[in-house]
């Protein structure tokens, strides 16, 4: 049985395929090899997904957050390593190449990732080939659901907000003001995470001209700054997911007709990708 995972910081979809081609899942914590040790992953795992599997392991494909290189990668494996170690194949990798084998298989493309943060790649064969990187949270991350939050907390705190909106904004969070949001912003951790937050009352008003526009541009720097710098854009199709790529999918669609930009799948995550990607030939 191959046991296949999709993990970010919150949370990790599990996908086990048995031999006969049947698929099972479960939903565990998130695992981040930045955060926890291997014996911690192996303490969790040995309580909330080992139960649920029903056949002995051969093979597990780990793509999450914070696996940035093989000394975190060691991190993951070890701790799956020690809940099953009947499994004779372990790979740890990256949720952008995760996300790139979810979206384009094995065909050439390039991949986006557009939630809290946002990341891209262009990909062939299932490899990263060549990135334009974000510079992460307080520089960049133009069309995440981090730099969305960021850019209207801004508007309503300098007083930009069209009245209706400011009147919605200010009866659906009552406790924002600027300390609130500066302590969030400076002193207390995963201000992007804080950020995205507010990113849903932007979809929830994405009819109001000045919330569109605000969503509207937001995407425009997100392919100025990254899908129009890969070398022939235009000859590939530019496939995203992530939750800000799938309920915003309307306007990123017109965003990239604007540009030029060929856009192919959109889902939401990229576990059953994963699947197929995996799912023996």
């Amino acid at each position: 049985m191959q046991l296949i995972a999709d993990s970010g910081s919150t949370k990790t979809d599990w996908r086990m395929l048995a031999a006969d081609g049947s698929v099972s899942q479960a939903r565990t914590v998130g695992f981040n090899p930045f955060y926890q040790t291997s014996e911690e992953i192996s303490k969790e795992l040995s309580l909330s997904l080992k139960p649920k599997v029903t056949e002995p392991i051969t093979e597990i494909f780990f793509y999450g957050a914070g696996v940035s290189g093989p000394e975190k990668a060691a991190i993951i494996q070890a701790g799956l390593s020690a809940v099953f170690p009947e499994a004779t194949h372990i790979e740890a990798h990256s949720d952008m190449l995760g996300a790139a084998r979810a979206l384009c298989g094995r065909d050439a493309g390039i991949a986006c990732i557009l939630g809290t943060g946002s990341n891209t790649c262009q990909v062939a064969n299932g490899d990263i080939q060549y990135k334009v990187d974000t510079l992460g949270f307080w520089l960049g991350d133009e069309g995440s659901g981090g730099y969305l939050g960021k850019t209207l907390v801004q508007a309503y705190l300098h007083r930009e907000l069209p009245e209706e909106l400011k009147l919605k904004f200010e009866k659906r969070y009552p406790t924002v003001n600027r300390d609130t949001v500066l302590e969030n912003a400076y002193q207390k951790p995963f201000p992007n995470r804080y950020f995205a937050g507010f990113s849903k009352f932007l979809f929830d008003n994405r009819t109001h001209p000045f919330a569109y526009q605000l969503a509207a541009d937001a995407f425009r720097l997100f392919f100025d700054k990254y899908i129009l710098k890969y070398p022939d854009y235009a000859s590939y199709r530019v496939h995203l997911t992530g939750s800000v790529a799938f309920y915003y999918s309307d306007i990123i669609r017109r965003i990239a007709r604007e540009k030029g930009v060929t856009i192919g799948v959109i889902m939401e995550t990229p576990i059953a990708g994963l699947t197929l990607y995996h799912q023996p030939e």
